[in-house]
């Protein structure tokens, strides 16, 4: 018995480490490092990434004029207000671990530098399988939709690309929209109607996201309705309408096991002794 448990525990902890080894690290800017850029140079570098839990952003840079301050808020971030940091890296050289899910806000306390466009923000969607996802309990694993795909969210060369886009995808409660723009040329409001979708009406928005990496969830039936409210865009297309379905009816009541779980009972059952009858 004793030799089948510490079988059983080798097993799992090469699978664990197995998973491990999927988080990535991830150099800041590439080959230019963290230093003094142009607005949206580090947006660009970060749009086409997808950065989970357990991966590392790796700073470079020269520690005698620049730092690295992680702030908490879209505002700090925004204003490049580095009073308040949750933490400030000045080695030159830092890996910062990505540790949760949500934004990640990064700036340089330098503050001319930071209003010229060195900053970065980060959008963590999700973990890396290294630990079993708890159950959710009220809404099931979504499909994850990148909208306008490789034309993300900006003014298309067509009026109705943003409407083909949603007409030819079938969206449910659990689903998640990831928009992906330039927060210095665009933004992302939600609005309540078809009339101010139409008139692309931004008085009245019933939230307003301007972070350049947004995720939205949708949580229940009905019509969610997106816009800009930069002056001209929404007028050229850039809108989008998403109707989301219920749950489907064949999804089991009963919660499933994960991939994950389905190992960790085969490894049980195929090295617990049973009894001989």
């Amino acid at each position: 018995m004793a030799t089948t448990t510490r079988m059983f525990c080798f097993v799992l902890v090469m699978v664990l480490m197995g998973c491990c080894c999927s988080a990535k690290i991830y150099k800041v800017g590439d080959s230019k490092g963290w230093t003094t850029a142009k607005h949206g140079s580090y947006y660009e570098w970060a749009r086409r990434k997808e950065f989970q839990v357990g991966d590392s952003l790796m700073f470079e840079y020269d520690g005698n004029v620049n730092d690295v301050t992680q702030v908490s808020t879209r505002f700090e971030y925004q204003f490049c207000n580095s009073l308040s940091p949750k933490a400030v890296y000045s080695t030159g050289h830092d890996v910062v671990t990505l540790t949760e899910q949500g934004y990640h806000f990064f700036i340089t306390s330098n503050r001319s530098q930071c209003v010229a466009g060195q900053k970065l923000v980060v959008f963590v969607v999700h973990d890396h399988p290294m630990i079993p996802p708890p159950p959710r309990k009220i809404l099931p694993f979504g499909k994850d939709y990148k909208v306008g795909d490789s034309n993300e969210w900006r003014v298309p060369e067509e009026s109705d690309f943003y409407s083909k886009w949603s007409e030819e995808k079938q969206f449910h409660v659990g689903d998640n929209l990831l928009f992906y723009y330039n927060d210095q040329v665009d933004d992302l409001l939600e609005i309540n109607s078809d009339l101010e979708f139409k008139s692309c009406d931004t008085t009245s928005p019933v939230a307003v996201h301007n972070a350049g990496q947004d995720l939205i969830r949708l949580t229940k039936p009905g019509i969610r309705y997106f816009i800009t409210s930069k002056i001209g865009h929404c007028e050229a297309g850039l809108k989008l309408r998403v109707v989301v379905r219920p749950l489907s009816k064949n999804v089991p009541k009963k919660t499933q096991l994960s991939p994950f779980d389905r190992l960790i009972k085969w490894l049980h059952d195929s090295f617990t002794p049973h009894p001989h009858h």
